[in-house]
């Protein structure tokens, strides 16, 4: 595919959009600053992210940010890609029939000498991450009005639509995506500002982007409320839909339809 500089922009438009995040950092001040509060009630990574979810998690568990730790995660469709990053950089690790949540666990413990307070293993998509969280916070007894979630930036603005869901405007919902990334373009090669541990190739990350678009959208095949009723209601901006638009048109090949493999009578 050869891309030109406007569509580099698309995409990064598309990117900022879906890779939400409401604090600068996860550090107290900020959530002071931001939130008023001194910590969250719960901290959530999900398995859908690249490896360096991981240190996102641990800086959250240093600063001390939150009261509870889960990592959220089973068999999905970024779990076979996950595993091969896996063994690839730590090849003493048997990630191949391993759930999304155990392999972030072991990662956190190998390198960083931490752990989490709960591993959620079922789950298979974006809406039962959701139902099969709130299922252990109940089943645990945590009570929860703030929580933090953390999820693959592709995928972070959907996850907190469907938290958003399920819960009350009395529950604070923060989004920190696990990374903020560019794309460049150089001599017809693509690449990104910066490098993190097990970050997609460039052409994944765009098929990841361009599948978000039209799941946020709330129509009849959307994944609002007018369409399968996964997520609530999400405000897309009409300079992010003009992007897709272009994007679409010139690219349909980098549209990611939905794989049944991974659906659920929940989601």
């Amino acid at each position: 595919m050869k891309f030109v500089q406007k569509d580099i922009d698309n995409f990064n438009l598309l990117g900022t959009f879906c890779g939400q995040r409401d604090l600068p950092d996860l550090t107290p001040t900020s959530l002071q600053n931001s939130y008023n509060l001194k910590q969250t009630d719960v901290f959530v990574l999900f398995g859908g992210s690249i490896l360096y979810g991981v240190d996102v998690l641990a800086d959250a568990i240093k600063n001390k940010i939150a009261k509870s730790y889960i990592i959220v995660g089973g068999f999905g469709h970024t779990t076979a890609t996950l595993q091969k990053s896996v063994i690839e950089k730590y090849p003493d690790i048997k990630a191949t029939k391993m759930q999304e949540a155990e392999l972030f666990a072991i990662l956190l413990k190998k390198r960083f000498g931490l752990q989490v307070d709960f591993l959620e293993t079922k789950s298979t998509n974006c809406g039962n991450n959701i139902t099969y969280l709130l299922e252990l916070l109940k089943n645990k007894k945590i009570n929860y009005s703030s929580i933090i979630l953390t999820q693959d930036a592709t995928m972070q603005r959907r996850m907190s639509a469907c938290l958003r869901k399920y819960v009350g405007s009395n529950v604070q919902i923060i989004n920190y995506a696990t990374y903020e990334v560019q794309l460049k373009l150089s001599n017809k090669n693509l690449y990104f500002d910066q490098d993190f541990l097990g970050m997609w190739k460039p052409e994944r990350y765009q098929k990841l982007l361009m599948g978000e678009i039209p799941r946020l959208t709330d129509n009849s095949t959307g994944y609002g409320p007018n369409g399968k009723n996964f997520i609530a209601h999400v405000d897309i901006p009409q300079n992010v839909i003009t992007a897709y638009q272009s994007l679409n048109k010139k690219y349909p090949e980098l549209n990611r339809l939905s794989n049944n493999l991974y659906s659920s009578k929940k989601n």
